[in-house]
């Protein structure tokens, strides 16, 4: 999927990635997660998961009864190092701002470029590792500086409020 010779002229590119660490917060399937590691380390290489870690207060909406994902892609930094990326793992409803919904529900979130992101199973049609995978991939894809992409089959397509993830296959060429 991400390989390094595809990204390897990108900032922040894999080539430069010794470590991607998976970290659960409380109550998300460790046996999920250990899927999602083997998959990752087909791509990736080293891949380590995390002991649980509760979910941070200060990110919950009370009011819509979900986490704010920019707040839990905050409190990923402290795992962070050079080299490293960070997916925080749950099952729970996330949200961001989304011009013009100021809580806007998403299945991840990350920042292109960036070294953390999020991901949720709560939205998922089907909670399979496949679905969580392609959802995981496309965030850590904006880490490492990959955009929005208008190809239906790329693993980058935004889902604009849709389901797109049956048709997503591959990264395109672009």
């Amino acid at each position: 999927l991400l390989t390094h010779s595809c990204m390897s002229d990108r900032p922040n590119a894999t080539a430069t990635i010794h470590t991607v660490r998976l970290q659960p917060f409380e109550g998300f399937s460790q046996v999920l997660a250990d899927s999602l590691a083997n998959s990752f380390r087909q791509i990736f290489g080293n891949v380590v998961v995390d002991s649980a870690q509760p979910l941070p207060l200060l990110a919950y909406n009370k009011s819509r009864n979900r986490y704010r994902a920019d707040v839990l892609i905050q409190s990923l930094a402290r795992f962070v190092d050079k080299g490293t990326l960070v997916i925080g793992l749950t099952h729970y409803d996330i949200s961001t701002t989304k011009a013009p919904y100021p809580d806007w529900g998403v299945m991840g979130l990350g920042y292109q470029p960036g070294s953390s992101c999020v991901v949720s199973t709560y939205r998922l049609k089907r909670k399979t590792l496949a679905d969580l995978h392609k959802v995981a991939v496309h965030e850590l894809g904006h880490n490492t500086g990959l955009p929005h992409c208008k190809d239906d089959h790329c693993y980058m397509r935004d889902a604009n409020g849709g389901y797109p993830l049956d048709q997503l296959t591959e990264f395109c060429s672009t």
